[in-house]
């Protein structure tokens, strides 16, 4: 197993320089002058300013030699000063993070308790019109944009029904809305996946064997062949964890959250350099380091896995 661990944790490495030139390279090598484009709202600036203010975020030096300034610096904590307000960038993520994390695990949370719950009743109910409707609502989740399901539910609930406020706020029932939003395709996406699985299970032998000596059904789906069947959703919830994370970008848009997603958004729009690439790094970070918590905790549960 700690061979297992340390094999993991040393292919990471590669993922993560790579993620590093990903981001550099998004935002350095698109069209324009980002320098220019900064001054565009303010009525545009001399050739003397420009100059200035590029030689100021270095990008008056080669391409190979920025990326590595850039990349000692972010190793040593250091993410840049945003252009506009001035703050350090590491300290605007950190204000912002904890939102984000909570709509992210409560959209998690969400899809986990519904997804499990109708991929269970539809195997269950198999070839039913019970699993034909959740089959139905599972193809709705995937299908439907978050952005499209989160201005349907404001629309909806907090317009048309008035139950639950639709501003900004961090309380419980400004978050019901953005989770629903933000966790009902991911939902879809597991409520399928436990239900092929446990129809799987449901087939093999032991489980004949247990109805057989006479153990209730009930017990035989919870406590034999669900257990072994959402093996493989582990690692699909790892990977929705990241997806709903970088999601929560759209849906801090649209329902006026803060949070990391909220604070890209207005980083491009005002032409904030650093503070978009920091913004960035940080999630494609977090993106990564959770799949490895799912790599290393798939081994532990099925212990099959290792490395030769």
């Amino acid at each position: 197993m700690t061979r297992y661990i340390l094999n993991r944790l040393a292919l990471t490495l590669p993922v993560i320089l790579g993620v590093s030139i990903l981001v550099f390279s998004m935002l350095h090598l698109v069209p324009g002058d980002p320098v220019t484009a900064m001054f565009i709202e303010s009525g545009g600036a001399s050739k003397e300013q420009i100059e200035q203010v590029r030689h100021l975020l270095g990008l008056d030096q080669p391409l190979p030699v920025q990326y590595w300034n850039w990349l000692v610096k972010v190793t040593q904590g250091n993410l840049g000063e945003s252009i506009i307000t001035k703050q350090s960038v590491a300290e605007l993520i950190v204000q912002n993070f904890p939102s984000t994390i909570q709509l992210t695990v409560a959209g998690l949370g969400l899809a986990v308790l519904l997804g499990i719950l109708l991929g269970i009743i539809a195997a269950i109910k198999h070839n039913s019109w019970i699993d034909n409707v959740t089959m139905v609502i599972g193809t709705l989740g995937v299908s439907m944009p978050s952005f499209w399901l989160g201005l349907l539910l404001i629309y909806t609930f907090g317009i048309q029904l008035r139950w639950v406020p639709i501003t900004a706020g961090s309380d419980l029932r400004r978050l019901a809305l953005p989770a629903i939003a933000l966790g009902f395709s991911a939902a879809a996406i597991i409520a399928r996946l436990v239900r092929s699985s446990l129809l799987e299970v449901l087939q093999e032998d032991y489980i004949r064997t247990a109805k057989a000596k006479g153990v209730r059904y009930p017990i035989v789906v919870v406590r034999h062949a669900l257990r072994n069947s959402l093996i493989p959703v582990v690692t699909v919830v790892g990977l929705q964890f990241g997806g709903l994370l970088s999601g929560a970008v759209i849906i801090e848009s649209v329902f006026a959250r803060q949070g990391i997603g909220r604070l890209l958004v207005g980083a491009l729009q005002a032409r904030d350099f650093p503070l978009a690439q920091g913004c960035v790094l940080f999630v494609a970070l977090v993106y990564v380091f959770v799949n490895l918590v799912v790599d290393l905790l798939y081994a532990f549960i099925d212990p099959r896995i290792r490395y030769e």
